[in-house]
C-alpha cells in the first residue's frame, strides 16, 4: 500500500508518500520560518497563504522523487486537525480535489494522531504504550492503546512546553524559534540559575504548567536588567536554568503518568516522546533517566518526525486504511480535535484540547 500525506497545520508545508512496509518513499517540506521571525511567531494569515503557494508544487516534486503517479496510490491523506485553521484548510481541500479526481480513498488525518503514530513507522513499537507529546502547541501524557483508541492522562493547564521556549527566549532576547535558541545558550553556561520553580512538582495529577515558571524568568529578567546586570553570560545562565527546569518538570510528570497507566494497563511496551521539544537533548535525558528507572525503553523517532512532517501523516493515514477506515469528502476540517474526547476538561488559562 502506498499513501500520500499532506501537512499543513502550522508553519511547516509538507508532503510525503510512504507505504506498508514502513518506508518513506520520498518527503518535501517547505519551512516558512524566515517569513514568520519578523513577528516572533506564526502569523496565521501569512501562514495559510505560503501553504497555498507551496503545497502544489511540493506535492508534484514529492510525487517524482518517489517515481510514482497518481495512479500509483492507494489513498490520500491530509492533516484534517487541530491547528491553524486556515492552513489545515488547503490542506484538506488539495488531499479532497487528489482524491476525487484520480478516485482515491481521502483520509482525514488528527495531526496529533500523527505524532501518536510516529514511532510505530520508525521504530514499529508495539501498543499499548505511553506517548509524552511536547510541541509548540500541545503537550500532553496518553496511554497509546491502538490506533484511534488514547486516554489522556495529563495536559498543560497553560502553554505548551514549546510555547514556554518561545516567550522565555522573547524575554531573554533570544532569536526564534525559541527551543533550539534556548539549547544553544544554555550550552554556554557557566552557572546555571538553578532556583527557577518547577511547576506541578510532586503533585498527584499528570498535568503540566508552565505559566508560573514563566513569569518567575521574567521578573528575574526585568530586575537584572533594571540592575544594568543582563548580559550574555547571565542571559547564558537563565537559558540553561529555564531548560532545566523544563526538563525536571516535564520528567517528574512522566513519573507520575507512567505509575497512574500500570495501575490499568498492563504490559506498557515503551515510553514514547514525541513533538518538536523532543529534540531538546535535555530534556531528552532526564526522559530517558525516567524511563530507565521504570525499565522501560524510551523511544524518541528520529528528529525530522518529531518536528511538524507529512510521512507521519501519511503513515496514521495508513494505519487506518489498513484497518479499512476512510472518509468521506465532506469531512470538515477542525482547529480543536482532542485524541481522547472522553478525558475531563482541564481548568485553567490557555487551556488547549
Amino acid at each position: 500500500m502506498i499513501v500520500l500525506g499532506i501537512e499543513s497545520s502550522c508553519d511547516e508545508t509538507a508532503a510525503a508518500i510512504v507505504d506498508d512496509r514502513r518506508q518513506v518513499l520520498a518527503e518535501r517540506l517547505f519551512s516558512q520560518l524566515d517569513d514568520h521571525r519578523p513577528y516572533g511567531g506564526v502569523v496565521p494569515e501569512v501562514a495559510a497563504r505560503a501553504h497555498l503557494e507551496h503545497l502544489g508544487p511540493l506535492i508534484a516534486e514529492t510525487m517524482r522523487a518517489a517515481n510514482v503517479g497518481f495512479a500509483d496510490l492507494d489513498a490520500v491523506a491530509a492533516t484534517a486537525g487541530p491547528g491553524l485553521i486556515g492552513g489545515v484548510i488547503v490542506g484538506v481541500t488539495m488531499a479532497k480535489a487528489i482524491a476525487a479526481v484520480h478516485g482515491k480513498p481521502f483520509l482525514a488525518v488528527n495531526h496529533l494522531e500523527g505524532h501518536a503514530l510516529s514511532a510505530r513507522l520508525s521504530d514499529d513499537v508495539p501498543f499499548p504504550y505511553l506517548l509524552l507529546l511536547v510541541s509548540g502547541g500541545h503537550c500532553q501524557l496518553l496511554v497509546v492503546e491502538d490506533v484511534g483508541v488514547y486516554r489522556r492522562l495529563g495536559a498543560t493547564i497553560d502553554d505548551a512546553a514549546g510555547e514556554a521556549f518561545d516567550k522565555a527566549a522573547k524575554l531573554l532576547g533570544l532569536a526564534y524559534p525559541g527551543g533550539p535558541a534556548i539549547e544553544r545558550a544554555a550550552k554556554t553556561a557557566t552557572a546555571p540559575i538553578a532556583d527557577l520553580p518547577r511547576p506541578m512538582l510532586g503533585r498527584p495529577d499528570c498535568n503540566f504548567s508552565f505559566s508560573g515558571l514563566k513569569t518567575a524568568l521574567r521578573q528575574r529578567v526585568e530586575t537584572l536588567r533594571k540592575d544594568g546586570v543582563l548580559g550574555a553570560a547571565t542571559v547564558a545562565n537563565l537559558a540553561a536554568g529555564f531548560e532545566q527546569a523544563v526538563a525536571d518538570s516535564v520528567a517528574d510528570r512522566t513519573k507520575r503518568a507512567i505509575t497512574t497507566a500500570r495501575e490499568t494497563v498492563p504490559g506498557l511496551s515503551a515510553l514514547v516522546v514525541a513533538g518538536g521539544v523532543a529534540a531538546n537533548q535535555r530534556l531528552r535525558g532526564a526522559l530517558a533517566a525516567v524511563a530507565d528507572r521504570a525499565h522501560l525503553p524510551m523511544v524518541a523517532p528520529p528528529i525530522r518526525l518529531c518536528t511538524d512532517n507529512a510521512a507521519m501523516i501519511a503513515w496514521a493515514g495508513l494505519e487506518h486504511f489498513k484497518r479499512g477506515q476512510t472518509d468521506t469528502l465532506d469531512f470538515a476540517p477542525r482547529p480543536r480535535w482532542p485524541l481522547d474526547a472522553d478525558a475531563p476538561a482541564l481548568r485553567g488559562a490557555g487551556v488547549k484540547a
